[in-house]
C-alpha cells in the first residue's frame, strides 16, 4: 500500500486533527476524523439506500466543512 498524505484540518490542535490521505495503488481516499453521535449515525443508517446499519467492518466520519478548499464552485 502506498499512502500519501493530502491535508489535515487547517484548525487542528495537532492532538485532534481530521485529515486525509490517498492510497495511490488502490485508488482510495482514507478520512480520519470525527465519530458521529448515536443520533447522527441513524439518521445517516435510515437516510441511507443501503440495507440495515452500518457494517461492522465500515464507519461514518464527520470531518470539517472548512477542510474543503473552494474549487470555483466545484
Amino acid at each position: 500500500m502506498a499512502v500519501e498524505f493530502v491535508g489535515i484540518d487547517p484548525d487542528t490542535d495537532r492532538d485532534h486533527c481530521p485529515a486525509v490521505w490517498v492510497d495511490t495503488e488502490s485508488h482510495e481516499i482514507l478520512f480520519q476524523g470525527w465519530k458521529p453521535s448515536t443520533e447522527t449515525q441513524s439518521k445517516c443508517e435510515g437516510s441511507s439506500p443501503a440495507n440495515g446499519p452500518v457494517p461492522d467492518s465500515e464507519g461514518i466520519v464527520r470531518i470539517p466543512a472548512r477542510m474543503i478548499q473552494d474549487q470555483g464552485g466545484v
